[in-house]
């Protein structure tokens, strides 16, 4: 008998590292603590983000004149235009932050990648995306770009209700909002995640996505297959990204 069960393989595909040279053309407040700057340049028309889970590393220099790597997930690209826009989350603190907040239009960095992107099937029967303000880029594209209809639960931690956003999306968008990583926590946990076959994709702090992990794989028994947890930042470390899936 034939298979009609749909393909759910997660496609990998590598792409070819580059540096490329931008400047800052447009810079837009999208939440209290959140910062859209568009980048510019021609070196971006041949740019590649498949998956939005990409990231590139946005290279900068601080206050030294040293040169600052941090990663960040594309939103947008214009290839036409040569421009790729990246999210900012503004900390209290922190070299990004402090580059971010005095950005001005003509502004010059470098962004490089992304070495490659994972493609996730569109034909789940649902979708999990959690995480806090650090994964709120990934998650606005990932919504914008699922296909209509989709079942999507979205669970996401924000300190400010200022951060709080419509999302742009043609998905049954389900979306609680929290204040801290127990709550979020306890979010997932009260999900029935046992309806058909979903895929989990997180992302935020440290020790928080540690227990998420822990969470999905012994109570609610997800198949590791079928998630992606990363662990975007670490309180006291620069420049921290680790998949723990």
């Amino acid at each position: 008998m034939e298979n009609t069960s749909p393909s759910r393989e997660v496609q990998r595909v590598r792409h070819e590292l580059k540096l490329r040279e931008v400047t800052v053309a447009r810079i837009r407040q999208t939440g209290t603590n959140m910062l859209s700057i568009t980048f510019k340049g021609d070196a971006l028309r041949d740019f590649v983000s498949l998956s939005y889970d990409d990231h590139v590393k946005f290279v900068f220099p601080d206050g030294n004149g040293e040169s600052i790597r941090r990663d960040y997930t594309p939103t947008e690209h214009d290839p036409q235009r040569g421009e790729l826009t990246l999210e900012f989350a503004l900390h209290a603190e922190g070299a990004a932050t402090d580059w971010a907040r005095r950005a001005t239009e003509g502004m010059p960095a470098i962004i490089a990648g992304p070495r490659g992107s994972m493609i996730i099937p569109d034909n789940y029967d649902w979708y999990l995306l959690a995480g806090d303000l650090s994964a709120l880029p990934a998650i606005t594209r990932r919504l914008k770009e699922l296909p209509a209809g989709v079942r999507v639960s979205a669970v996401i931690e924000i300190a400010h209700l200022g951060d709080m956003r419509q999302f742009d999306t043609r998905a049954e968008l389900d979306v609680k909002w929290v204040s801290n990583g127990g709550e979020l926590l306890d979010a997932v946990r009260a999900l029935d995640l046992s309806r058909g076959d979903g895929f989990v994709w997180a992302g935020g702090e440290a020790a928080t996505m540690t227990r998420l992990r822990a969470l999905l794989l012994d109570e609610k028994q997800h198949p590791k297959g079928a998630m992606r947890v990363s662990a975007y930042w670490k309180p006291g470390a620069a420049d921290f990204h680790e998949k723990l899936d």
